[in-house]
């Protein structure tokens, strides 16, 4: 018996291989094509000059810095077991107009050349601006402004892989409105630092907080905010100090009765934990940081504001709803002054001058996947009035109503609290 007939296996035709391989070469081009003139279009961003939004408030605003020792603290981070910690500080005030001030550099020489040289060829010529180009509104040089006696105290620290100077657009605003601004780094926790000596730091390895992978259990989280917070304290005792003393700056300026701290991410968890230990902190701000440390069980006596992006998409994710339930749970128990407030179509990355300064081509992409959409410049625009409002109320009395009317002023913003 005769198997039965089969038909011989089709065969694509040569002129079918000849057109999917050009289809395939065409794609290949097209999609070369595309990455190429995205890079030209964010290398051209790079070299394009910036200005950041110009402060609100009425006076004119000084920047100076100050390298601090900590006599009484290790670095746990550094090479040598012995080495006592530092912090850079950065001092954003209120200042008398004056001919012979200088435009402050936005981010001094060997700053920008300690950053070049630690990020690679991806992040320092194409995503990001060149930070020479990058134009603020202090001045160096300036006294601090006569028309007041004193002026309240606002701490400020960054978060994650965030320099202080990060940050530019809300602390000239806010020291616009006569606030001293405070914003301090670290050797070996920031990204990078350059000491007073010209000394190049580079944070260590073991040092980042975003080594811990979303773990919010991670031992690292806990080190790391103990330090950040016993710094704040640090750097607090020595604005006392410089208050007290002889400084022709500072002198009898600060007062330390209305003293408030503020940060972003990482530095929003710090600002919680510094104002729940310590009793000189009458007011905390937290910009779209996960708390952490005792406060999250024992919660927070001070007026407190959570500024929060736009969340909306991340409430799928069990760890989402982990982190807004411990927010919740702190603002619950909160006294009177608690404020909870939400920018929508905003993004992580809202609240710093990198979302202007990196690139908007970039940002564009991003907007296409339905993440952020909010403009860079309206987004810190809002995130300054904010800060503004909230430290305004808690620091020097001024109404409620400047913190409810948010809403009014900014149709994106979403705001509940009692004062």
């Amino acid at each position: 018996m005769e198997p039965p007939a089969t038909s011989p296996p089709r065969r694509s035709s040569p002129r079918k291989l000849v057109w999917l391989a050009k289809a395939v070469t065409g794609l290949v081009a097209v999609g070369f094509a595309l990455v190429a003139a995205l890079l030209l279009v964010m290398w051209v961003e790079h070299r394009t000059a910036i200005t950041l939004p110009a402060p609100t408030g009425p006076f004119s605003v000084g920047r100076t810095t100050y390298t601090w020792t900590n006599e009484s603290a290790t670095d746990e981070f550094a090479a040598s077991p012995a080495s006592k910690r530092q912090v850079l500080v950065w001092i954003w005030y209120p200042a008398a107009r004056s001919q012979r001030a200088i435009p402050a550099d936005y981010l001094p020489a060997p700053w920008r050349e300690a950053l070049g040289q630690r990020l690679g060829v991806f992040l320092r010529s194409f995503l990001k601006r060149d930070p020479a180009l990058v134009h603020a509104h202090s001045v160096t040089g300036a006294m601090v402004s006569p028309e007041r006696p004193t002026y309240p105290v606002v701490l400020l620290r960054a978060g994650g892989s965030a320099l202080t100077i990060d940050f530019t657009t809300l602390a000239e605003d806010l020291a616009s409105h006569g606030f001293i601004v405070v914003g301090f780094d670290a050797p070996h926790r920031s990204f990078v630092t350059v000491l007073a000596d010209g000394t190049v730091v580079a944070r260590s390895p073991g040092a980042n907080v975003e080594n811990a992978g979303g773990n919010l259990a991670d031992p690292v989280i806990g080190k790391l905010l103990a330090m950040w917070t016993s710094d704040t304290r640090f750097v607090v005792d020595q604005l006392q100090r410089l208050n007290d003393g002889p400084s022709a700056e500072f002198a009898g300026r600060m007062d330390f009765a209305r003293l408030g701290m503020f940060g972003h991410s990482f530095g929003g968890a710090t600002a919680l934990e510094f104002c729940h230990q310590d009793a000189r902190c009458k007011a905390a701000l937290d910009m779209d940081g996960i708390p952490f440390g005792s406060v999250v069980s024992d919660g927070l006596a001070t007026p407190c504001m959570f500024l929060l992006s736009d969340h909306s998409r991340e409430m799928a994710d069990p760890e989402g709803r982990q982190v807004l339930a411990e927010i919740q749970s702190i603002y619950d128990r909160l006294p009177d002054g608690r404020w909870f407030a939400v920018i929508l179509r905003s993004n992580h990355f809202s609240f710093s001058d990198q979302i202007l300064l990196n690139s908007q081509a970039a940002f564009g992409l991003l907007r296409l996947l339905g993440i952020g959409g909010l403009d860079g410049r309206r987004g810190l625009a809002i995130s300054a009035a904010c800060v503004h409002a909230f430290f305004n109320v808690y620091l020097n009395g001024a109404p409620a109503a400047s913190l409810t009317s948010l809403a009014g002023k900014y149709p994106e913003v979403r705001v509940q609290g009692r004062q």
